[in-house]
């Protein structure tokens, strides 16, 4: 069993030139980074310190393609932990990038971090292309040349706010970007979204499945801004890992960043195939662990439950895990059907279990049953309990089929579908989950009024 990180995005960019937007804080990187894209993907906040990882996505400028990288503000001092690891996240991106776009504040000329950060990006020996930012009105667009002082690249005026001046900053990038080289855009076989309240360890579950220190980790709660996608290889088949920002209860939520970092988890949810929800098992699986993972089955995805730091459990027999699987299924309807893993994402132990558990999640997601065996099952269960009779006269279940995967998705035919009680579906429910599994995954049933005999 072999994985293998790959810096990726949203969009699949394996194989495409790297640019990486650099800067102190609040010059407005992340305004940037959604100026090129044309659409908001990071969050952008009137405050500085909002962008902590490296977030990518895939960019198109002339014809050109490459991966856009948006990093955390660099600063001089890097007094807190937080910083400092900022810092190196930002270093990381600089080693992997073709191109550095150094961002600056042109209201304010030279600022001495800029220097910092230039001296820095010197060193790197990395293609430079300066922005002088915040240049909104076209006579402000001299102060574009005070930037001469870095000793860097020609300075480009712009306002990513605006817009202005993004065509020309963009002409130098794609100037500075190396011959792009031919490789295969590798198939995204699962998307695996890391998701639980903040502080239970999704960050430390998700570096520790890569191998390196790929997403920030620290114990401040909600270090996690962004929905952060990370390319790897499992087993010979490539996967998207999303690592979310801790999801807070609703009344909790006060901030803008907290808020747009709740939608972002939300839409991590709504385009993976499976989700792994991370708790912390030393705290107990809580009411707001619970909704989570609730929100994830009601959008339709596979689901894992993920009891990490396991290893800090002094009893950690088979009775007990048996005893822990069971109070939690008790607990929520819904987990009757889910996978529990137990992991240690300080030791590792069990991590990788929970690829092979997603992927096989993934596959029982796509699965199809042939319409006659749909309805030999059906055809037994009926024969096993009549549906109850309805206030117009007997309820009579004439035929299904699945017309849908990811998840599936049932369509019972009834002759009075709206006296056909709850109660019954979820006896139909559990009699498919009898015969075909579907294990981690949401089934749905609907049903259907008949419009004709059936021929």
């Amino acid at each position: 069993m072999s994985v293998r990180p790959h810096n990726g995005d949203a969009d699949d960019g394996v194989g495409l030139p790297t640019v990486a937007i650099v800067g102190r804080p609040n010059v407005g990187k992340s305004t940037l980074f959604n100026r090129i894209l044309g659409r908001r993907v990071a969050i952008v906040a009137e405050r500085p310190g909002v962008t902590r990882d490296r977030q990518f996505a895939v960019a198109d400028w002339a014809g050109h393609a490459f991966r856009l990288v948006d990093t955390g503000g660099i600063l001089d001092d890097d007094e807190g932990p937080i910083d400092r690891e900022v810092r190196r996240q930002v270093m990381t991106a600089v080693e992997n990038a073709d191109v550095v776009l150094f961002v600056v504040d042109g209201r304010f000329g030279v600022h001495p971090v800029d220097q910092h950060v230039a001296e820095l990006m010197r060193k790197s020996e990395r293609p430079i292309v300066l922005a002088v930012n915040k240049l909104d009105e076209p006579g402000t667009a001299v102060g574009q040349h005070e930037f001469h002082r870095l000793g860097l690249a020609e300075p480009v005026p712009v306002s990513a706010l605006s817009g202005r001046g993004s065509g020309d900053l963009l002409d130098r990038v794609v100037e500075a970007l190396p011959s792009p080289h031919e490789a295969p855009t590798a198939e995204i076989g699962l998307r695996l979204a890391v998701i639980g309240k903040p502080n239970v360890g999704k960050s430390s579950f998700v570096n520790r499945l890569l191998g390196e220190q790929r997403v920030l980790v620290h114990a401040e709660a909600g270090t996690t801004r962004d929905a952060i996608d990370t390319y790897l290889e499992f087993e010979g088949a490539q996967m998207c890992l999303i690592d979310t920002a801790g999801l807070r209860r609703r009344s909790r939520v006060d901030d803008d960043v907290e808020f747009y970092s709740r939608l972002r988890a939300a839409s991590a949810i709504e385009r993976a195939d499976v989700c792994a929800l991370v708790v912390d098992c030393r705290e107990g699986v809580t009411n707001q662990d619970f909704r989570i993972g609730e929100q994830a089955w009601d959008a339709g995805c596979g689901l894992i439950l993920v009891a990490n730091k396991w290893d800090l459990i002094e009893d950690r027999g088979p009775e007990v895990i048996a005893r822990f699987e069971r109070e939690l299924r008790e607990r929520a309807a819904y987990l009757r059907w889910v996978p529990i893993v137990t992991t240690s994402a300080l030791s590792g132990k069990r991590v990788r279990h929970v690829l092979e558990v997603a992927r096989e999640i993934r596959d029982e997601r796509r699965r199809r049953i042939p319409t006659a065996e749909v309805n030999r099952v059906l055809r037994t269960l009926v024969g096993r309990q009549q549906p109850p009779q309805g206030p117009r006269g007997d309820v009579r279940i004439l035929y299904g089929s699945q017309v849908a995967t990811a998840p599936p998705t049932f369509v019972v035919w009834v002759n009075r579908p709206k006296d056909l009680i709850d109660s019954y579906i979820r006896y139909l429910h559990n009699g498919f989950r009898e015969a075909w599994g579907f294990h981690g995954v949401p089934l749905r049933i609907r049903t259907r009024a008949r419009d004709k005999e059936r021929p």
